[in-house]
């Protein structure tokens, strides 16, 4: 009889899923993407995603082997670290900057501060920043392949000077100029749909975020739908709401919390926008959301059974 209770710390159920689960099923989501970039922006779009995932993994092996700690290179998440941030980057990009890029992300957000579950701000989105501010132009240009437009500007800074957005249908196509895995809304919502399907993410972030960014755009754009649907599928919009807002370390965990963060990350996005110095805010306002979950989860999360008052 004595034998028959048993003790546990929680958690008391398991799902059966596994981070290098999750994190195949986020690469997998990502590879449209990833494919669609190098179509439209030449090989040279594999280089920067190679090199990338390359140093991201390599930085993280020896890391753990400086420090002495368990190595966890096999749970996929430098890789996705990695792809994610060469995404984030423009075809035409010195390798090393995307090195600097991969050691800020690795090293500096994560590992430093403990590892996967540990950092407080996304990786791949803050070395992103990170760049931005330290090397300006890398946002502007990317030499597609598929259309002419190797140094024009980015449909965003086109319609932050007040021209005309490319059409929708090449926005959708991802025949523009921008960040590799930035361009093809096409690619970017298949990967939106198989997380959705895997149950990787839900629903919250992303359409609570890229529905305020449109919301408040036709707003500003005087019920221009066109244009308002522009400002959505332009820019970093679509894969930072996606991919990198639906971070499990950074983002809430409850419904109501993952609402309020891509309610915030939206308002955020469309202030930098339209009245900040930069054309895209997407980067800014997630990391900004980041530094506020903390805060986030403490006025949303359950309250625990029996624990009396929150």
């Amino acid at each position: 009889m004595a034998n028959k209770l048993k003790l546990a710390v929680s958690p008391h159920i398991h799902s059966g899923r596994s981070t290098m689960g999750i994190m195949r099923d986020v690469i997998i989501a990502l590879l449209p993407a990833a494919i669609a970039g190098s179509v439209i922006f030449g090989l040279r779009s594999l280089l920067v995603i190679g090199v990338c995932v390359a140093s991201c993994v390599l930085l993280e092996a020896v890391f753990n082997k400086i420090t002495k700690k368990e190595q966890t290179i096999g749970d996929l998440s430098a890789v996705v670290t990695g792809l994610l941030l060469a995404l984030n980057l423009p075809a035409n990009i010195p390798v090393w900057q995307c090195v600097v890029g991969s050691v800020f992300a690795i090293v500096v957000v994560k590992c430093l501060f403990g590892g996967i579950g540990y950092n407080v701000v996304n990786p791949a989105i803050t070395a992103r920043v990170f760049m931005l501010v330290a090397f300006g132009s890398m946002t502007i240009q990317a030499y597609p392949k598929v259309v002419d437009v190797a140094s024009s500007a980015t449909p965003l800074a086109v319609m932050a000077d007040g021209g005309n957005a490319p059409e929708l249908f090449d926005l959708f196509k991802g025949l523009h100029g921008g960040a590799i895995g930035e361009t093809c809304a096409a690619a970017l919502l298949v990967g939106f749909v198989y997380l959705l399907v895997r149950r990787v993410i839900t629903w919250h972030i992303p359409v609570s975020y890229i529905g305020s960014v449109f919301v408040l755009s036709l707003l500003m754009e005087n019920f221009d739908f066109v244009r308002a649907l522009s400002m959505v599928l332009s820019g970093g919009l679509l894969i930072g709401a996606i991919f990198m807002a639906t971070d499990y370390v950074t983002s809430p965990s409850t419904a109501k919390g993952k609402l309020i963060f891509g309610l915030g990350a939206g308002v955020l996005t469309f202030l930098i926008r339209y009245f900040g110095n930069y054309p895209e805010g997407v980067s800014f306002a997630i990391l900004l959301m980041n530094i506020l979950n903390p805060y986030i989860m403490s006025w949303t999360s359950h309250k625990v059974f029996g624990g009396g008052k929150a």
